[in-house]
Order: structure tokens, then sequence, then C-alpha cells
């Protein structure tokens, strides 16, 4: 292992980078105009609830976590060295964060999927909120089963959230992911409730899943347009 990978690797590194992290995003969401859509989603929404976005579209979720709102919230994040930042980042943010990610490669276990299933649960049951991104591992903007089963066993609802800066770069990479930058204006909007009943066959999961899918599109293509201006109403 080189010099520079044992420091990128090292708990001191990514402590750094983790407040850098979050120091960058709290100034994005400063100095950008927020506009929410519907307006009281926080005072339709009973908490816990689970809470899916697309993958490359969640560097900004830590300020779902709104002052004032009963909206505990704890965050997937994987164990990869990326999602150490992240995670460091979250928790830097007030944001708790639950380490394991899902898998279409029988990796599921190697992963840490089984165990962050069960703390999400367990999670969702002390009335915690659960943000995790719905892809499938690697496949952008197709969900996976695994936010739906989250559903069915714990019986809690699933919201769906877009969030999009009006200033961004976005990278050619699997997800497609957003740097946010500051200024301008940041839309957030939601959409839901999304519920799955506890007896669900696999037919009705099927469904399910593409509710979330096809509700997710609906949010993001609704907030890109609204951060880039391309909505008559805008104030």
């Amino acid at each position: 292992m080189t010099t520079f990978k044992r420091l990128a690797a090292s708990s001191t590194f990514m402590d750094a980078a983790g407040v850098a992290a979050a120091s960058y995003l709290r100034l994005v969401w400063m100095t950008t105009k927020q506009i929410l859509e519907p307006p009281n989603i926080y005072e339709v929404v009973e908490p816990p609830v689970i809470i899916a976005m697309w993958h490359g579209q969640h560097l900004t979720a830590p300020f779902l976590l709104r002052p004032g709102h009963a909206f505990r919230t704890k965050v997937l994040i994987s164990r990869h060295r990326d999602g150490e930042i992240n995670a460091r980042a979250a928790e830097r943010l007030g944001i708790g964060t639950i380490r394991g990610s899902g898998a279409h490669n029988g990796e599921f276990h190697r992963k840490g999927g089984a165990a962050a299933f069960g703390e999400m649960l367990e999670a969702l049951d002390e009335g915690y909120n659960i943000a995790l991104t719905a892809d499938v591992p690697k496949i952008a903007r197709v969900a996976g089963l695994g936010i739906v089963k989250l559903a069915q066993h714990s019986g809690r609802p699933i919201y769906v959230v877009a969030m999009a800066t009006q200033h961004r770069i976005e990278l050619k990479n699997w997800d497609r992911t957003a740097i946010n930058l500051p200024f301008g204006r940041i839309a957030t909007v939601a959409g839901g409730p999304i519920v799955v009943a506890r007896d669900a066959d696999a037919a009705a999961l099927e469904t399910a899943r593409q509710d979330v899918e096809r509700e997710l599109n609906r949010v993001t293509a609704r907030a890109y347009a609204i951060a880039d201006g391309h909505e008559g109403t805008l104030p």
C-alpha cells in the first residue's frame, strides 16, 4: 500500500474529510433559497417513516432533519471507504448512521446487509425515521426490494424525497452523483405514503417496488424543474 493510500485510509484523514464535507454542505444549505413541496409535509407526516432517495442525489439529505420537528433520523450508509467519509459528515450534521448496504450478487451478508436490516427495524421501533437510497446497488434509478421489505416488516410507510440545487456538478459515474453548489435555489419535493401490508405476497411487493421507483422518478423530475426555474409558479 502506498503512503497516500495509507493516509487516505487513516482515521485522522477520515475525520478531517468528514468535517470538511459537513462544513461544505452546511455552506450550501445556508446560502440557498429553500423551496419545499408540499410546504406542509412536516406537519402531515407522522414519524417514524422510511425515507427513500435515489443514490447520487442524497448529499444534502442530512438537512431533512429540521429544528422543531419530530424527525429523529438515522441513515443507511455503506461500509466502503467513501461511505465512511459520508457517515462522519452525517454524524457531524446530527444524523445517526447505520452501516451496511444491499447487494444483488450474493454479497448481502458480507456487505452487512442482514445486520443493517435488523438495525433499521430496531431504530424504526424506537421512533427513528430511516433514510436510505432505494437503488439496486450499482444500478441507478432502479428500485430494489429491500426498502419495500423494510416497510413490510416494520409496518411503517415509505415517503419518497428528492433534493436538487440550481447550481451543481453532475458526475459521469454510475449514479450520476450531483455535487451541490452554493447559492441559487434548493428544492425538496416529497411524495407518499407508500404502504406495504405485512402479509404482502411477491406480486404485492413487486407492485410496491414499482410504486417507489415511479414516485421517486416523479419527485426527482419535479425537484429539478423547480431548482432549474422551469416552473411558472415559482415565487
